[in-house]
């Protein structure tokens, strides 16, 4: 059942992840956790590897295809951020979880600060028509919003988000699905350094490697399915398919909330 639960989770968070540029792992992670089929230091492991397997797809599969959409004036700027806070997140991650005896009180904060995030980001899709974009070209200031989005994205052990795309529709105008495209560039440095630091530092948790491998392989699935899905809708739907699935999100995050933090 534990396999069963978490391949289906996957396929379809990939799916919408790959369309809003979130990087899957936003909502494979909060659904896990709310089943507790496994540890939350296993779910938050298990997600950064799907969504590696699921960014790196898509991006290749764009770059080899000539179909990138990347910004090259800022996205390699926020990728070296993104990187860097990715090791920071981690980091941040592992000091938070031993203040607890008990690590799914870690997992409470992680709720806790993804509802607030990800609320923010729905308020501003929903208003940004009415709010002037930036132009940001400032190689270091791109650098630090990298930082941050990679902090938060490994702190809360999702790769990226919503809050990604919103960041990139604000501070650098880029429509919808540019930004998702964009995004998921930046979540596969930001949870790749992430994850590599949980290995290198022997953090990796006890799991069941053929859920591990299952994962990856339809993150894979699921991310090809998507992107054709992308390929076929314009901004407005992109937009709404972002909204619908931060609602999502907070629903879920609401109750993990109550779960964990009762």
């Amino acid at each position: 059942m534990t396999q069963l639960i978490s391949y289906l989770v996957t396929l379809f968070s990939c799916i919408i992840g790959t369309i809003c540029g979130m990087g899957g792992g936003i909502i494979i992670k909060p659904v896990l956790d709310a089943t507790g089929v496994m540890a939350v230091s296993t779910i938050t492991f298990l997600s950064g590897c799907t969504v590696i397997a699921m960014s790196c797809w898509n991006v290749g599969k764009t770059a080899l295809k000539r179909e990138s959409v990347l910004d090259m004036r800022s996205t390699p700027y926020l990728a070296v951020g993104a990187a860097a806070g990715g090791l920071v997140g981690k980091q941040l991650y592992t000091m938070v979880a031993a203040l607890f005896a008990d690590q799914n009180t870690a997992g409470g904060v992680q709720a806790c600060l993804l509802l607030a995030a990800t609320f923010a980001t729905l308020i501003y899709t929903i208003n940004k028509d009415r709010l002037t974009s930036r132009h940001v070209n400032a190689p270091a200031v791109a650098v630090v919003i990298g930082l941050l989005l990679g902090m938060l994205g490994s702190f809360l052990g999702i790769g990226g988000g919503p809050f990604n795309v919103a960041v990139l529709c604000y501070f650098f105008s880029m429509p919808t699905k540019k930004a998702a495209q964009n995004s998921l560039f930046i979540v596969l440095l930001s949870q790749l350094t992430s994850t590599l630091k949980t290995i290198l530092s022997s953090g990796v948790p006890q799991l069941d490697l053929s859920i591990l491998l299952g994962m990856m392989v339809l993150a894979v699935i699921g991310s090809e399915v998507g992107r054709r899905i992308n390929k076929k809708i314009d901004n407005r739907q992109a937009t709404l398919c972002l909204e619908g699935a931060m609602v999502l999100i907070m629903c879920i995050s609401v109750y993990n909330i109550v779960k964990f933090l009762h």
